[in-house]
């Protein structure tokens, strides 16, 4: 491991940036967020805002160089992990890399049966906490832009299908979008309408609470994964509480250095180390794509910690003006431990 150099004044602790006066690196601490829970080299101890931003800090395009030395013998290319050895690092990186799950999809579903079957079975879905959903649209209005639901699939941790149909939309079909979505025109007739599919899903979901009701710590209702999920819910006509939705289009550490959103083909590839969306995609694939991210994320080891959220009632004037001239007397370490993380870390749900 390398040691932190010390000997500057004014360093963050967190992210090494270094400032002339040390109000300088209380306001850094206070809009920064850093926290425990935030992407970190296991090398230099660094903190970087997001994965992509630890993989340029790790690998490139301008990494740090003795840090890239050592990742490229000891690191795991898909969770950014050390480990003791090279061959400790091949077997993991062996267990850390999925397969592709697209192969004779279509096949596989129609032998279960689940395009004839669109139900849920309750009975042994009763205990699922966690589901991914994904769906598929095609497109309606005079250019066939507008965005209509014609497909969805709902899967569990372990990866099975709970629920599986295609969707007959209120407005009309004006493009199929074949080459990506793979649906005709025969899938659709005879298709479940969109309210029945919505109120079967939603009840799911809710799992015996009302929507108002819904609580993120305890209760029924179930954790919602996805990738984009707003425009899958919106095409739905489905409202569901924010507290229970893990969207990895929106999770800060699997965004974009720039802030923005991966595309969920990028994130497989990187992170779970397969391609997806090669020709027709598949509902499905999606749902195991987003629940492996979110499971890889969820076991992220991180050190726990009372009030972990800077919006925390007793974390609130961590870093208030009135407390200043404490906060300039504090060492970088002491002022790390101060600081929180503006995003809730999926990790917080394997403790619930």
């Amino acid at each position: 491991m390398i040691k932190r150099k010390h000997g500057c004044r004014n360093k963050c602790g967190a992210c090494y940036r270094q400032f002339n006066k040390k109000e300088h690196l209380v306001e850094h601490m206070r809009t920064s967020y850093h926290s425990v829970h935030e992407p970190t080299c296991g090398i230099c101890n660094k903190h970087c805002r997001s994965f992509d931003s630890l993989r340029e800090h790790l690998i490139g395009p301008l990494p740090k160089q003795e840090c890239k030395n050592i990742f490229s013998i000891y690191g795991c290319r898909f969770c950014l992990t050390i480990l003791e050895s090279p061959n400790a690092r091949r077997i993991h990186q062996e267990r850390c890399q999925f397969s592709n799950v697209n192969y004779g999809l279509n096949t596989r579903m129609a032998v279960l049966g689940l395009r004839d079957n669109p139900t849920i079975d309750y009975i042994s879905s009763r205990s699922p906490r966690v589901v991914a959903l994904s769906c598929k649209m095609v497109g309606g209005g005079s250019d066939g832009s507008l965005d209509l639901c014609a497909r969805v699939c709902i899967t569990d941790e372990s990866e099975n299908v709970i629920f599986h149909s295609y969707v007959k939309p209120t407005l009309p079909i004006t493009n199929y979008r074949y080459e990506t979505t793979g649906i005709r025109p025969e899938n659709i007739r005879g298709a479940m309408p969109l309210k029945q599919a919505q109120r079967k899903i939603k009840e799911f979901l809710c799992n015996g609470e009302p929507v108002w009701k819904i609580r993120p710590r305890s209760g029924n209702a179930r954790i919602l994964i996805g990738h984009g999920l707003d425009s899958h819910l919106d095409c739905l006509q489905l409202e569901y509480s924010s507290s229970m939705i893990r969207d990895t289009a929106e999770y800060p550490p699997l965004m974009k250095t720039s802030k923005l959103s991966n595309s969920l083909k990028y994130l497989t590839q990187a992170y779970l180390g397969y391609d997806i969306h090669v020709g027709i995609q598949d509902p499905y694939e999606d749902c195991l794509a987003t629940m492996r991210l979110y499971i890889r994320m969820r076991y992220q080891k991180h050190k726990a910690g009372a009030y972990p959220l800077a919006l925390d009632t007793y974390s609130l004037n961590n870093f208030s003006s009135w407390r200043q001239n404490e906060l300039e007397s504090m060492s970088e370490e002491e002022l790390l431990n101060l600081s929180r993380s503006d995003y809730y870390c999926w990790c917080l749900d394997s403790v619930v």
